[in-house]
């Protein structure tokens, strides 16, 4: 069952040649007006054409669909509002959109116009309705708090009559009420006496507006305020507000006005309150009834709106997308040519050359299916400007592809460094954080996002999930190399186990209690697989290990570095560019090898050989003194006359790369235009259909000193990157180092130590801090840093020796590609 399902995922992987970028063509489109729009919609389906703008000096409303695109634009606008309403609403959106016959845009269009036309006039009746409700419950909730007030006013003998002023500052309100309600509308002239205004403000505005009233009235009256027993729903953002209900006790026509100004810019609602018993209590049962009327009505609006939104969000994911498509294919057309006297469209464009067939086919289809007379002419013809990049990628080897592509995109057929990336990037990090314990932890959390990929591809992760899941099979081959590593270092969670068989050392006396101070004896053959675990916890612990990890991770450097180097030997000759060959590739491999591929061999000879010569003397003794006897740091006969004849080739590869290349460029170039020779000039260092002073141009604008300038600073680059790129390769000694030292310090100082003690409280204690810290710790930011560093080591050290990143991404037309920021 395993290898049949393993064998239709290895069928279903598409073709693809990751080392070259796919060839490209550059074709001319020749459609008629009349399948224009099918065409270019076919086209969309396949996802294999890039398009050219050819209107780039037009502006948006100067090109001939702008009027399609806006439609397009406002039937975007629509859907959108359809869809904010039902997320307000609360409807639970259906995972499959119902089966409904396809309609035309016009016909889409109208559906449209009539659903928004009609939710508008909902959400305005809703709202007046929500406004009316609101005005009422305040008014019931004044009248409520407000007797509180008048009658502990009128036992200070504050009142000695029925009041009757009636404010109100909404207009509406009063041409609604009751005729009971009228009755108590003030005159046109007030007695005199003490008078008061009731209503109600937002808490938050409580405070200002009562210090605003005291200024105005300068201390003329008295504020009565009440926090409202319920929350008040905002119509327009249906956020509910607290609200408090304010009595103001004044005397005064003067101080009548202000108090009413205050309260109209505090937005505060006014309302007549009644001193009478009886008035008020008839008053509530008139708003109670009031109220229970309009939340029936309030009620029947919403479910015939609800009602009106499901029809609407049954279709809703459907007629988004396609509208969506509708827009890109009119962007499309805005890119080609209007022909007015040949009634037809011209369109240039990038595809890949396996997919002519099919985009041939695709144009034929339109062509029949628009009922054309006349046929798409699909023309391939030549381009001065470099072809886009293009790699067939899958699931596998999309996110390495990416990872390359964020430094730079390959230059056209350019050697890509994806290829290689897939291994040595995962195994580069596993160098630094070689544990198996925390490996396996890695490898469960890849196994879980893989184990729901068809899940989480289809819903809408935050970015970190998404770079996280996007990232799903790089974490799985970092965790495989991780444990790989970890089991070669033989540390799981920084402890060591026999796991492939017994120590090849044991204690110097019976008791070995004396062990780690007093050193171990050799009593049988090494240990079969990585690090013995008899090293963990003696004398010689760190300092072998630092030996072994600095050793090895010059060995790695220097291998990743000659692997660029080959890479680009095989640029060179796929451009079939013999002066890259010869004066680059060449002496760049005898400067790297005669130094540190020296200084490697030594590393396996002393390994081999087991001998206790100094390397730093021998590699700093070979410049300084080259023809001195070695004496004990001799590693192998004729060492001294090899030594010097490294010496001397390296010395000799640095004029190598610098001088010969430019003067035979100018002699090429000098030839070239003189007639001697016809052939194309072609090489990585000097792109001449690019630089402004191309001798593709004329003679004249040959340029020897910049070009003699570019070849003397690449040279330096590579001489003293040589030094530094080897250096920067010990990152993977000193993170490795750190890795396993914080390891052993919470497993020591942390787990140990908790379990140390007789106590259940303290054990949790520890478990939880040693939990936490390898988690968050260990598992996140460590995973991190050795993410970045093996990046670093790939972007810099590995690809600057043949990547030059310069080219652009081939991007075509194609609608598995929109997204909803494209509405």
């Amino acid at each position: 069952m395993v290898a049949s399902k393993m064998a239709q995922f290895i069928d279903n992987i598409p073709s693809m040649d990751l080392m070259r970028s796919e060839k490209m063509t550059f074709a001319q489109l020749i459609i008629p007006v009349e399948s224009a729009h099918r065409a270019v919609s076919y086209l969309g389906e396949l996802g294999l054409f890039q398009f050219r703008d050819l209107n780039e000096n037009k502006s948006p409303f100067q090109r001939t669909f702008i009027n399609q695109v806006k439609r397009c634009a406002e039937m975007s606008r629509k859907l959108r509002f359809f869809k904010d309403q039902i997320s307000k609403a609360g409807l639970m959106s259906s995972p499959h959109s119902v089966l409904q016959p396809d309609i035309e845009l016009e016909e889409l269009e109208y559906q449209l116009a009539e659903h928004e036309h009609e939710l508008i006039e909902l959400n305005s009746n809703s709202e007046k309705l929500r406004q009316s409700y609101n005005e009422l419950l305040e008014f019931k909730i004044v009248l409520q708090k407000a007797f509180g007030f008048l009658a502990s006013n009128h036992s200070h003998e504050f009142s000695e009559r029925e009041l009757e002023e009636n404010v109100y500052l909404n207009d509406g309100y009063f041409d609604t009420a009751s005729p009971l309600e009228k009755e108590l509308k003030p005159g046109s002239s007030y007695q005199s006496g003490l008078r008061f205004i009731s209503g109600m403000i937002c808490k938050s505005k409580v405070l200002r507006f009562e210090r605003m009233l005291f200024r105005a009235t300068r201390g003329n009256m008295l504020f009565n305020q009440a926090a409202a027993d319920e929350l008040i729903e905002d119509p327009v953002s249906n956020e509910k507000i607290e609200k408090t209900v304010f009595v103001v006790f004044f005397s005064g026509e003067q101080a009548r006005t202000k108090i009413l100004k205050i309260c109209e810019s505090f937005g505060a609602n006014c309302y007549p309150v009644p001193e009478d018993i009886s008035k008020q209590r008839q008053i509530s049962g008139e708003v109670s009834t009031r109220l229970s009327d309009l939340e029936t009505t309030l009620d029947a609006g919403i479910r015939h709106r609800n009602k009106a939104l499901a029809s609407v969000e049954c279709h809703l994911a459907k007629w988004m997308n396609m509208v969506r498509r509708e827009k890109a294919v009119y962007d499309t057309l805005n890119m080609l040519n209007f022909d007015v006297t040949k009634k037809c469209l011209v369109g240039e464009g990038w595809c890949p050359v396996f997919a002519k067939l099919q985009i041939q086919e695709a144009l034929q289809r339109a062509t029949l299916d628009s009922s054309s007379q006349v046929g798409i002419i699909f023309h391939p013809m030549d381009a001065a400007e470099s072809p886009p990049t293009y790699f067939r990628t899958n699931r596998f080897t999309s996110a390495y592809q990416e990872i390359v592509d964020a430094y730079g995109v390959a230059r056209y057929e350019e050697a890509n460094p994806a290829v290689y990336t897939v291994i040595t990037f995962p195994f580069l990090f596993a160098v630094m954080f070689g544990d198996w314990g925390h490996g396996i932890c890695l490898l469960l959390g890849a196994l879980v996002l893989i184990a729901r990929e068809s899940r989480l591809s289809k819903e809408r992760l935050g970015s970190f999930m998404e770079m996280l899941f996007g990232g799903r099979y790089v974490l799985l081959l970092m965790s495989l190399f991780s444990i790989y590593c970890g089991l070669i270092y033989n540390e799981f969670f920084s402890v060591p186990f026999h796991i492939f068989g017994k120590s090849a050392y044991s204690c110097r006396d019976a008791s070995c209690r004396d062990a780690h101070t007093a050193g171990l004896v050799k009593l049988r053959d090494p240990y079969p697989f990585g690090v013995d675990p008899s090293w963990r916890g003696s004398r010689s612990e760190l300092a072998f290990l630092n030996s072994l990890k600095m050793k090895m991770s010059i060995l790695l450097g220097v291998a990743q570095m000659n692997l660029g180097i080959i890479l680009s030997y095989f640029n060179a000759h796929y451009f079939s560019s013999s002066v890259d060959i010869r004066y680059q590739f060449v002496p760049q491999m005898i400067f790297l090898n005669s130094l540190f591929g020296y200084l490697s061999l030594l590393i396996v000879i002393k390994w081999c050989n087991g001998s206790q010569a100094d390397l730093y003397h021998v590699m700093i003794y070979m410049f300084l003194s080259p023809t001195d006897n070695l004496g004990e740091n001799q590693l192998f006969r004729g060492q001294r006359p090899l030594q010097i004849v490294l010496l001397l080739l390296a010395l000799i590869a640095v004029p190598w790369m610098l001088f010969p290349k430019p003067f035979i460029l100018k002699k090429l170039h000098h030839e070239r235009f003189q007639g001697r020779t016809y052939g194309m000039l072609t090489t990585s260092e000097m792109d001449l259909e690019e630089e402004p002073d191309s001798a593709r141009q004329h003679d004249e604008e040959f340029n020897f000193s910049e070009v003699f300038v570019h070849q003397m600073i690449h040279s330096i680059e590579f001489v003293l990157g040589a030094v530094s790129n080897t250096a920067s390769y010990l990152r993977l000694w000193a993170l490795s180092l750190a890795h396993s030292e914080l390891s052993t310090v919470f497993y020591e100082k942390v787990l140990v130590l908790a379990w140390g003690y007789d106590n259940l409280v303290i054990r949790l204690v520890g478990l939880a801090v040693f939990a936490f810290a390898t988690a968050f710790i260990l598992l996140m930011m460590e995973t991190l840093s050795a993410f970045l560093h093996a990046l670093r080591l790939h972007w810099v050290e590995f690809q600057n020796k043949f990547y030059h990143g310069d080219g652009y991404k081939f991007r075509p037309f194609s609608f598995a590609s929109l997204t909803e920021d494209d509405d």
